[in-house]
């Protein structure tokens, strides 16, 4: 599992005061560009080989400015061209669940526009992250 945590900035909240619901998106994003990174895929645009085919979040509880969240990532489901990943997003210092989300990622040829299948190592990789097994 990879962790990854925020702090809520003011502008991520909405005029009710709690975290508005577009931000937790970002969180995610965030959680998973750490997570490509830590497995060794780094955010080179020129030779990104991933694209994000569904996103969805459930939102359990509320968020603050200034509060410390937590986001766990965690490989779910691995396909022949694509893979699942699940996140929870929890407060920091109380580990009560805010949200949880999921993501399909497709491995993609952005030069031939079509989805191909994860190389060996990469699948060798996801599968060490993969606590459904």
């Amino acid at each position: 599992m990879h962790e990854t945590t925020v702090r809520v900035r003011f502008c991520e909240t909405d005029a009710l005061g709690h975290v508005n619901n577009t931000s937790y998106f970002i969180y995610l994003e965030e959680a998973r560009v750490q997570f490509f990174e830590e497995i060794g895929y780094g955010m080179k645009t020129d030779d990104w080989t991933f694209i994000l085919a569904s996103t969805k979040c459930d939102f359990i509880d509320q968020a603050y400015f200034n509060q410390e969240l937590t986001i766990s990532t965690e490989v779910s489901k691995i396909g022949n061209k694509s893979f699942h990943l699940v996140h929870s997003i929890v407060d920091k210092l109380t580990d009560e669940v805010i949200t949880r989300g999921e993501a399909i990622l497709v491995y993609y040829h952005f030069d031939h526009n079509k989805s191909i299948p994860i190389p060996t190592e990469l699948r060798d990789t996801l599968e060490k992250h993969n606590s459904f097994l």
